[in-house]
């Protein structure tokens, strides 16, 4: 079977050494994930089955008990999350023998960063991509339609408006406002967190309340990609978060949300295998991970828009 001509050679090679360890590609990968640690996770490791179904129970109501009469039977509403586990994603070199001999340290290094980095990438990626859809909106929007349900950013109630660009900066009256939105929902107010792409972090320190209160809390700078807090939620900056289409102007997409609004189903975790290759005189390496994202909550989550 032909595995293409991208082989890592003597060239590509110089200065590295092949031994790739699975513990470092581990460890890469859980360094670089930043919305996946922010979300609810259900580990599926070692079962069958490509589906999961998450019952998702309506809130019920408590009723005055009135003297000498029954308690009054609150009505169940259970509707079901579906989770696919359908995605499986690798990421492979091929080490060639000359280059195993002859390669430095730094090699194992680079790549088992380089997988780690590339698997995190996609499932931060993937996670990130159902932000179209919360309060509403539809997943794969394109045009007038690309996040038709998110808000801009320095109102939070004005909608966003696809090819007529009307995105803005972030501003604390807009957190509030998506702030408001969320409380309104009753979306519980521990495990929120705000996900903003880098070109959204500038606008942030222009805001007085964000930096009074960024050095308050646990030590903001011990996780991964958190800048700091602002209104008790927790700021992380991510370059994965998505770009809305439809545009000349490729605004980028943040979002303001509560754990239970996504959730991620592992699987397969991160794993590495080796195989030598006669044909080839190389080791064959590969990582890959099998999951499934959802969206799990629709209103405990809000898109915003910023300009690029």
């Amino acid at each position: 079977m032909a595995l293409g001509s991208n082989q890592v050679t003597r060239a590509v090679a110089n200065n590295f050494i092949p031994e790739l360890w699975s513990d470092e590609v581990i460890g890469a990968y859980k360094s670089n994930l930043v919305v996946a640690n922010l979300v609810t996770k259900l580990s599926h490791k070692g079962k069958k089955g490509d589906t999961i179904y998450i019952p998702v129970p309506a809130r019920g109501d408590a009723s005055i008990k009135a003297a000498n009469t029954q308690v009054t039977l609150s009505a169940a509403t259970n509707t079901a999350i579906t989770v696919n586990i359908a995605t499986h994603y690798e990421y492979s070199k091929l080490i060639e023998d000359i280059a195993e001999v002859q390669a430095l340290a730094s090699m194992r290094k680079f790549y088992t960063d380089d997988a780690g980095y590339a698997l995190a990438k996609r499932v931060d990626t993937d996670l990130l991509a159902l932000s179209e859809g919360l309060q509403g909106g539809t997943v794969g929007g394109t045009g007038a339609a690309s996040f038709e349900k998110a808000v801009i950013a320095s109102t939070g109630a004005t909608d966003y408006t696809g090819n007529s660009s009307n995105a803005a900066a972030i501003a604390d009256a807009g957190i509030r406002k998506m702030l408001l939105t969320l409380d309104d929902a009753d979306v519980p107010m521990d495990n929120r967190c705000m996900v903003i792409p880098p070109t959204a972090a500038s606008s942030l320190l222009g805001i007085s309340r964000f930096t009074e209160q960024q050095f308050i809390g646990d030590g903001a700078a011990i996780k991964t990609g958190k800048i700091g807090n602002i209104y008790g939620v927790d700021i992380y900056v991510s370059t994965n978060c998505p770009t809305a289409s439809g545009n000349s102007t490729t605004d980028r997409v943040g979002v303001l949300m509560h754990k239970d609004a996504f959730v991620l189903a592992e699987q397969v975790g991160v794993r590495s295998q080796t195989q030598y290759k006669q044909e080839y005189l190389g080791d064959l390496f590969t990582s890959d991970t099998i999951y499934g994202v959802a969206e799990l909550r629709n209103d405990a989550g809000v898109a915003f828009v910023v300009p690029a």
